[in-house]
């Protein structure tokens, strides 16, 4: 029976010859990611009452990556409980404000295709580019993994999303996830989305990462990409051997797929969502002239070096804008020292960028950069909900670095295509 890659990977990890959507059935766990703002603080204290350890240090990731750097003493307190539960059990993977954990994740050579991986966050489909199975669970759920090394899971359908063709100038994957939040809405739980077509097999890992990491918005329970060389790649440059059969998982042909969806890459041009949803989404110029006081380029969909040097195209030459202030949070402290290295850090800083430490920060509504009453910011981040970044009377608008950079220098919402060299329609 023809099967998808999800379907395959769910299949290898229960043990099963295959399995159809819809089956309940019971997975082993390769690794387990854990940060610090779900991961000990909720799971210790019920391993404490079950008189328990971890069923296998070595299969558990841990980073502090939400409360980085301590701003009070119940983040300080949050941050000792992280490490000692490290020291306690051995935790070998354990990355200590390196970076947001889904970057280290990667970074590191953690993952790789057919792997069957459950993370203690919402946003653990980014894993999905690498050709893995990789979804969130809560802190019961990971509790059940951190003990057991295994969790129960419904087989999911499958939609298939294929673009096809070249970006224009200022277009990128950030532009297509917020394209599909408005597209396929963000209800479509127990489904697994499969991205494809010439478009995504062009981009580099961390474009790819985006499209996976989305997923999330959709309300999909993980993104996957199936792996290619450009994936093989990027494991190697993180340190990681592929294996003999790494590019054997991948969708059968014929597979059933819950939908299909075409889209023309040529034709999309940049995006931005409103506030308070990712759906709100459309053309940029939609929301031309809004003002803004705050531009925010940070988190793990945000703020890679790709997504920084995007930034630094717009940005270079060019000054902030008087009326605003651009916040600059790298996603890991190796994004920091690449970025300074090849001269994009520099570019940013002579901008105007005021630069942050490497976490998840404001975009969590923690630390530096969170928004005060009725303020309105830009961002590059994966969710724009109602308080999510401070203020519930804030209002966040999402888009590209592209956008998010040209806003900057505009002290409005604007297409960067203009600061592009692009003739915009």
């Amino acid at each position: 029976m023809p099967q998808t890659l999800v379907e395959k990977i769910i299949a290898r990890a229960s043990g099963q010859g295959a399995v159809k959507p819809g089956d309940l059935v019971t997975c082993k766990v390769d690794l387990a990611m854990l940060l610090d703002s779900g991961g000990p603080r909720r799971i210790w204290p019920r391993l404490k009452e079950l008189n328990a350890g971890v069923w296998d240090p070595d299969k558990i990731f841990l980073a502090s990556d939400h409360f980085v750097p301590a701003v009070d003493a119940e983040s300080a307190g949050i941050l000792k409980l992280t490490r000692d539960f490290a020291r306690e059990f051995g935790i070998k993977n354990f990355y200590d404000m390196e970076g947001i954990g889904h970057i280290v994740l990667a970074e590191n050579g953690h993952l790789a295709p057919g792997m069957f991986v459950c993370g203690g966050d919402s946003h653990s489909p980014m894993g999905g580019a690498y050709g893995c199975y990789m979804a969130g669970f809560g802190g019961i759920e990971m509790t059940a993994v951190v003990l057991t090394g295994e969790i129960w899971t419904r087989v999911p359908e499958t939609i298939r999303v294929n673009w096809r063709g070249k970006f224009g100038r200022g277009v990128t994957a950030k532009d297509i996830a917020l394209k599909l939040c408005c597209e396929l809405g963000m209800d479509n739980a127990f489904k697994a989305i499969e991205y494809g077509g010439d478009t995504v097999r062009a981009m580099q890992m961390s474009e790819r990462s985006v499209l996976t990491n989305m997923a999330a918005e959709l309300g999909a329970e993980t993104g996957m990409i199936e792996p290619d060389e450009v994936t093989l790649n990027a494991m190697r440059a993180a340190g990681r051997t592929p294996a003999a059969d790494a590019l054997s998982w991948r969708s059968d042909e014929g597979a059933a797929y819950f939908a299909v969806h075409d889209f023309d890459a040529g034709a999309l041009t940049p995006q931005v969502a409103a506030p308070h949803a990712p759906s709100n989404s459309g053309p940029v110029g939609n929301y031309a002239g809004m003002a803004v006081d705050q531009a925010y380029i940070g988190a793990c969909v945000g703020a890679k070096l790709k997504d920084l040097q995007m930034a630094a195209e717009v940005l270079k030459g060019r000054k902030v804008a008087s009326t605003l202030r651009l916040l600059v949070a790298p996603a890991s402290k190796q994004v920091t020292r690449d970025a300074e290295k090849d001269g994009t850090l520099g570019i940013l800083l002579e901008a105007g960028a005021t630069l942050l430490p490497s976490g998840c920060g404001a975009y969590a509504a923690m630390g530096a950069g969170i928004l005060a009453d009725g303020e309105v910011c830009i961002t590059t981040t994966n969710r724009n909900f109602q308080g999510r970044m401070g203020a519930s009377t804030a209002s966040v608008y999402l888009g590209s670095p592209y956008t998010v950079a040209a806003t900057a220098v505009a002290g409005k919402i604007c297409d960067p295509r203009d600061m592009l060299g692009e003739t915009v329609p």
